[in-house]
């Protein structure tokens, strides 16, 4: 059993961490683009760039390269263990236990929702994602390190001109008390804005609610840092079932009623529904083009926001794929 109070690893991996997230999520972007109305060009990283971690629910060492891609691949992930690819789509989906895994036959990658978000708010439309491993890195459970990562290697538009996906009408999932819905912008707007509410027992988180307009700023500052949470009651029954064998403190924020076990506490007073909504902008990012729309959630998870991208592409008259003039995507670019 995996000791919840005693990090797994070193503390020299939780240093790295820790520079992650004050480099990344809290620091001031100064080389940022302006907005522009013009058509969005596609686009990658400037350079590959590597890393080392450990799964959270595996509890296995991974090495993981971001690498630039040619325009139109995608997001990919490349199982380089075993040389198989598989795409970033929301129909790869096969399981949505406390993370979202793709697979492609036998072959899967799971917990790849926060890497997704961050490239999602990154503005990435193209990069091959290598992994060693059925899971990709935790970190600390936030996708801080993932977007220092991002901007370490810097972003640069190349051909094509990146697709966003319309919302026309509303398109709704439920689930006993929870939804999740997508809904076409007020006259005038644009972009992509979400909405979540969350309501658990413990009295540490009760009920939250977040609203973002999704830009690589907000992201970067409102999302990113807010990190991974379980019930202290639950870890046992998890690590029976095969799950967060790699957990600790290190990486998940652990509640026990109305006690927040970790020493240094929250981030952010909200940090349950942050995290909650990060992982929706990284599940809807398995559309496969940003969405322009707006997002409304209550008690939603991996599971229901899988179906409500099913259910959105289940009928052509959801949605409408945009190729037309549209403001750019802010650009990072590397420190």
């Amino acid at each position: 059993m995996i000791d919840w109070i005693t990090p797994p690893r070193s503390a020299k991996l939780q240093c790295i961490i820790k520079v992650f997230v004050n480099m990344s999520a809290f620091r001031e972007r100064k080389n940022l683009l302006g907005v522009q109305a013009a058509a969005s060009p596609r686009h990658t990283l400037k350079r590959p760039i590597s890393c080392v971690g450990y799964g959270l629910h595996s509890g296995v060492d991974v090495e993981m390269t971001l690498r630039p891609a040619g325009p139109g691949t995608g997001i990919m992930f490349r199982r380089v263990d075993l040389n198989v690819d598989l795409p970033a789509t929301f129909n790869a989906v096969n399981d949505t236990r406390l993370c979202t895994v793709i697979n492609a036959g036998d072959v899967r990658i799971g917990t790849i929702e926060h890497l997704m978000a961050a490239l999602a708010a990154s503005g990435i439309d193209d990069v091959v994602v290598e992994v060693n491993a059925p899971e990709l890195p935790i970190f600390d459970g936030s996708a801080a390190p993932f977007l220092f990562l991002i901007e370490s290697a810097g972003i640069t538009a190349h051909a094509g001109t990146r697709a966003r996906v319309e919302i026309r009408r509303v398109v709704r999932v439920e689930h006993e008390n929870a939804f999740a819905e997508l809904r076409p912008h007020h006259p005038g707007g644009s972009g992509f804005d979400l909405s979540l509410a969350i309501e658990f027992s413990a009295s540490a988180i009760g009920a939250q609610a977040y609203h973002i307009s999704l830009t690589p700023e907000t992201f970067a500052r409102e999302l990113a840092p807010a990190r991974t949470f379980t019930l202290a009651a639950e870890i046992e029954a998890l690590q029976k079932s095969g799950l967060a064998k790699g957990g600790s403190l290190a990486n998940a924020v652990v509640v026990d009623g109305p006690k927040v076990l970790n020493p240094e506490g929250l981030r952010f007073s909200d940090e349950f529904v942050r995290h909650k909504l990060l992982d929706v902008v990284g599940d809807l990012a398995l559309a496969g083009a940003p969405i322009s729309g707006r997002f409304i959630g209550s008690r939603t998870g991996h599971s229901l926001n899988n179906k409500l991208l099913r259910a959105l592409f289940a009928d052509p008259e959801n949605f409408r794929i945009n190729h037309g003039i549209s403001p750019a995507m802010l650009q990072l670019t590397a420190a």
